[in-house]
């Protein structure tokens, strides 16, 4: 037989032996199906997860009532300030404020604890407010009127926590920034006007119209989102700062006539950052107080990384 007909008489591979399924059992076959069909519902279901709107939870600010009082000023309020929620809001996501919780409530008790609330929102805003009670950060307390809120940082020290724990972004604002550094063990100065020499006055009748410039710390995260800016005028709200530093903080800016500290960072999280001037009063866009519309979505960026 020549070599032609050799070539001639070679059998053609049988066409129905070359499918995914070829040698396969019928249990191997519809595993594979089946995976197949587990892998392409995964698939979507991280895209509806990924496209779902963020929800950000604010902590709450709380009233609490003065002795004889009557009618609603006798009821423990809580409440958010509108700036920041429609500062958060600007970027098209939700906002939730988180109330605190109570499992010894005289009137509805509930199983619901601050841990469910750092499981199902995308990330914490810590809004600002009261000052923070030396009793907090283990100081004695300097002066009567500077004696805080002890019952808001307890509720806001556990919600900071769980949401750390929970692995999902934080960012405090003036009160919220004193918050993180005092969650890690840091202190305050109480007064800056009194403990600070040469300080300027981080806060006058003036209130969000009062402002001062801050540089950025080389290297810093603030400063990589703002690498043509490390001059930046920011407003100025607060008589307390920022004194001894936490376990693993580290400062993101700080005052250019003083030095008092002006921003920090959790350095053992993806985001975890505190801000001592108020973000939701600077307008977008303003060629004068720093736009910080890139914090807030170097923010929700994060939240929706690890929303999952």
């Amino acid at each position: 037989m020549s070599d032609t007909d050799k070539l001639n008489t070679t059998p053609l591979p049988n066409k129905q032996d070359t499918g995914p399924s070829a040698g396969q059992s019928p249990w191997s076959q519809t595993w594979s199906l089946v995976s197949a069909r587990f892998k392409a519902l995964s698939h979507k279901a991280a895209q509806r997860i990924n496209q779902r709107t963020l929800i950000i939870g604010v902590s709450t600010r709380i009233f609490h009532p003065e002795p004889g009082s009557t009618g609603l000023s006798s009821k423990t309020l809580q409440y958010l300030e509108e700036s920041i929620a429609q500062w958060v809001m600007s970027r098209d996501v939700m906002v939730l404020m988180i109330p605190s919780v109570n499992s010894n409530s005289l009137l509805h008790n509930s199983s619901i604890r601050l841990r469910d609330y750092a499981k199902q929102l995308d990330g914490l805003v810590l809004q600002g407010g009261a000052d923070i009670a030396p009793m907090s950060y283990a100081m004695a307390v300097t002066r009567p009127e500077w004696n805080g809120d002890r019952a808001r940082d307890m509720y806001e020290l556990e919600l900071l926590h769980e949401f750390i724990e929970a692995g999902k972004p934080v960012l405090g604002i003036c009160r919220g920034c004193q918050l993180i550094n005092v969650a890690f063990g840091g202190t305050l100065h109480q007064d800056i006007a009194s403990e600070v020499p040469n300080a300027i006055a981080h806060v006058n009748d003036k209130y969000d119209s009062n402002s001062h410039s801050i540089r950025l710390t080389e290297g810093g995260l603030l400063a990589s989102l703002f690498a043509d800016k490390p001059v930046a005028l920011v407003n100025s709200i607060h008589h307390q700062a920022v004194n001894t530093l936490g376990r693993d903080i580290v400062i993101e800016a700080t005052s250019t006539d003083d030095q008092v500290i002006e921003a920090i960072r959790y350095r053992k999280s993806n985001f975890v950052v505190g801000l001592q001037w108020h973000p939701e009063f600077h307008r977008a866009g303003s060629a004068e107080l720093l736009d910080c519309t890139a914090i807030l979505d170097s923010f929700l960026r994060t939240a929706r990384e690890t929303r999952f």
